[in-house]
């Protein structure tokens, strides 16, 4: 009786089993149905749309690259000729804006001036449709693909394009094909400086522009405006000179193994300001000067009185014009600060003072007054000098007997050094100031 029981169980139990299995299918593991689960679970999470997880946003940097590009026809074209080939020259028009001049060196004869260079020319490659005429602008990324000017800065030591935050270069296509190429420059160019009249000189530098390998027959360069091509800051200003004019020129340059480029120049004047000079230089060297003539107020006795303030301005003298060179370039022509300084240095070689020994080696002591009358109650101290009236020719020795006697005032000579000396000078910086002036 226990058999069938069991048996009944296992009949119950296969009869479930049929009710919940389709007919004609096959029963499989656990496993496989796990599986068939999952995969059904992950690809109803694929497709679902809308979901902010799951759903990758497109590159619309990428996309927009691909469109201008596809708009401008870079790939149609052969952007390594020039607009035009084979015709005549493109005309390429050029303005400049300069924003500050930053740097003018006397020792290495140069400047350094920043600027917005611009260039306006026509690609008929690069036209496109435009229903409202709009220009397309693009930074420096689209330039490498297409033409653009060669231009380069004759006579230029270094130069460099400012990259901060992102490279300075902005390129504006219009819908006709017209282009405008704008870039930010910083350029330390030569300017040969004539420094004969410093420090009250003026100079003209220039700053020159050429396409480097398009002669005039291929590439035209003019300035798109003129004169009023040239835009300065009204707030550059300089330390040292003052910025009288800005102007520009254009002209033909020849090279005789390639031929005729087209050049530009921006011409700018510099006067050099005074004043410093005037404190440092100038100042200094005349109250030297004016130190010096002391000596003919002081006895003529006192000699180690008046020798020292002549040995003083020579010395000082010195010391202003070793300061002066020493900031200068190594010219070999005299300049205009060379000639005041070295006039008063001679000036004071040639002082009273310094000659005080020569005539006061016979002290009035030791020469007497020598009978000589009062005049207005003051005695004249006169000095004896002996004149040696000639010399033996064969041993160059004084002649025996060719002396004579002549009496000198000492006093005369310090009474008209008094007005000669400071004369001399006034006339001196009349003649100088008019002429450099």
């Amino acid at each position: 009786m226990h058999t069938d029981v069991v048996l009944i169980n296992l009949l119950w139990m296969l009869g479930v089993s049929g009710l919940t299995r389709p007919r004609g299918q096959t029963p499989q593991p656990y496993g496989h149905c796990r599986s068939k689960r999952e995969m059904s679970l992950m690809q109803g999470s694929g497709r679902k749309i809308g979901s902010p997880i799951f759903k990758r946003s497109p590159d619309m940097t990428k996309a927009g690259a691909k469109k201008s590009e596809q708009l401008l026809r870079i790939d149609d074209h052969d952007f390594t000729m020039r607009p035009g080939f084979g015709g005549p020259a493109v005309p390429v028009g050029v303005d400049v804006q300069v924003e500050s001049l930053d740097a003018i060196s006397e020792v290495d004869m140069d400047f350094t001036m920043t600027l917005y260079l611009r260039h306006y020319w026509k690609d008929e490659r690069l036209s496109f449709r435009s229903n409202k005429n709009q220009s397309m602008t693009f930074d420096g990324r689209l330039v490498k693909k297409i033409w653009v000017p060669d231009m380069f800065f004759v006579h230029s030591k270094k130069s460099f394009t400012h990259d901060t935050t992102t490279e300075n270069v902005m390129l504006r296509v219009y819908p006709d094909g017209k282009v405008l190429y704008s870039l930010r420059v910083t350029v330390t160019s030569m300017c040969s400086m004539d420094l004969s009249r410093f420090p009250l000189d003026t100079q003209t530098c220039s700053l020159e522009i050429e396409s480097y390998a398009y002669t005039d027959d291929d590439l035209m360069l003019y300035w798109k405006e003129g004169n009023r091509s040239l835009n300065t800051d009204e707030r550059i200003s300089l330390s040292q000179f003052l910025i009288q004019e800005f102007h520009t020129t254009s002209r033909l340059a020849f090279y005789s193994s390639t031929g005729w480029y087209n050049r530009l120049y921006i011409n700018f004047t510099l006067r050099r300001h005074i004043f410093f000079f005037l404190l440092q230089t100038y100042f200094p060297a005349t109250l030297m000067v004016m130190l010096s003539w002391v000596s003919f107020w002081i006895d003529r006795r006192a000699v180690p009185a008046r020798v020292p303030l002549g040995i003083t301005t020579v010395l000082t003298m010195s010391t202003i014009i070793t300061g002066v060179n020493a900031s200068m370039p190594r010219v070999s022509y005299i300049k205009a600060v060379d000639i005041y300084l070295w006039l008063l240095c001679t000036c004071g070689m040639n002082h009273p003072g310094m000659m005080s020994v020569s005539y006061s080696e016979m002290d009035v002591n030791n020469t007497g007054n020598y009978g000589m009358p009062e005049q207005n109650g003051v005695k004249r101290e006169r000095m004896l000098v002996q004149l040696a009236m000639g010399t033996d020719q064969v041993t160059g020795h004084v002649a025996s007997g060719g002396y004579s006697d002549s009496w000198i005032d000492t006093h005369v000579i310090d009474k008209y050094s008094r007005v000669l000396f400071p004369g001399s000078y006034i006339l001196f910086n009349i003649i100088y100031w008019s002429i450099y002036s």
